[in-house]
């Protein structure tokens, strides 16, 4: 559905990089996300993607066809901030932008009632969008993006900002999308939300892909079955505990302020707390390994210099 080759984009007088040589892509029917930090090259890629900028290198096909305008009808882009026109009902914010696809006056009706369904503001028709919760105001935003049956769906950062009541919404529906053939890419800060709902995933750092892959190709980077975060009561008794991690065979890492050992196989809580007799550990915590952790790694790896 979509093939991203050696894409190469520069900007400004100082030839920044946003992107370099990126290569990915996306087979029909799955929900892949994009992850990294600000200015990684997110924002870039979906411009590259729409058409709205030309790469320096590279190529970007949709539906085996070069991305152009002749391309834009295949992308419905729901971008992070909702682009609604507050004082226009909801089905008229549906046939506004129907109307800039070109559809046709009952074409139009059909695909206004059709969105309204399918995110579940059908009820909310006729109520003014600058009425609707901010989570409303999301899913109105999406059907905006399906309003003309796109092939691929762009959702920029869809639950930033909602409560998680919303958030959850917006999962559900992202589901329902994938469950009526929808192909989506997905960009979150949310490791969770890529967690629950991405088939494959993309780490992307300073316009380079460092690791693709599903959760479960991911999961090599993070070489443990368990992570122990634990709390030490004093800094002499958090040496003397990394001493004793590290005789036991345990990698060290930090996750923010959090002391955290790797375990190379899965304990309880009774056995791990044997081995640091002795040290006062005021509590411990055995946590699964998530995408949170594997997400860390890979990117703390990219920045260790290499010798």
């Amino acid at each position: 559905m979509l093939a991203i080759k050696n894409l190469s984009k520069r900007f400004g007088t100082g030839n920044c990089l946003a992107l370099d040589d990126l290569s990915l892509s996306l087979v029909p029917g799955e929900i892949y996300g994009l992850l990294g930090p600000n200015g990684a090259g997110k924002s870039t890629t979906i411009n590259l993607i729409c058409n709205l900028l030309r790469p320096d290198a590279g190529t970007v096909q949709i539906g085996g066809l070069p991305a152009s305008d002749a391309t834009k009808r295949l992308v419905g882009v729901a971008p992070q901030e909702n682009l609604l026109y507050p004082s226009l009902t909801c089905a008229e914010n549906l046939d506004f932008f129907a109307r800039i696809y070109g559809l046709d006056r009952l074409e139009r009706q059909q695909r206004v009632a059709r969105c309204l369904e399918l995110v579940n503001l059908g009820d909310r028709a006729h109520s003014p969008a600058e009425t609707l919760s901010g989570g409303m105001q999301r899913r109105l935003s999406m059907a905006i993006a399906l309003i003309h049956q796109p092939k691929l769906i762009i959702l920029d950062e869809p639950t930033t900002g909602l409560d998680i009541e919303a958030r959850y919404e917006i999962w559900q529906l992202i589901r329902r999308l994938q469950s009526e053939g929808a192909t989506v890419l997905l960009t979150t800060h949310l490791l969770e939300e890529a967690e629950r709902l991405c088939q494959r995933i993309g780490i992307l750092r300073q316009g380079k892909l460092l690791a693709e892959g599903s959760q479960a190709e991911l999961r090599c980077w993070v070489e443990a079955e368990q992570i122990a975060v634990v709390e030490v009561s004093d800094p002499r008794q958090t040496e003397a505990a990394i001493a004793c991690a590290r005789d036991l065979g345990y990698s060290i890492r930090y996750y923010g302020s959090d002391l955290a050992f790797w375990l190379p196989q899965a304990l309880d809580l009774r056995s791990f707390l044997a081995q640091f007799e002795g040290i006062d550990l005021a509590g411990a915590t055995l946590q699964p390994i998530r995408l949170e952790h594997i997400y860390l790694e890979i990117t703390r790896q990219a920045q260790v210099p290499t010798p």
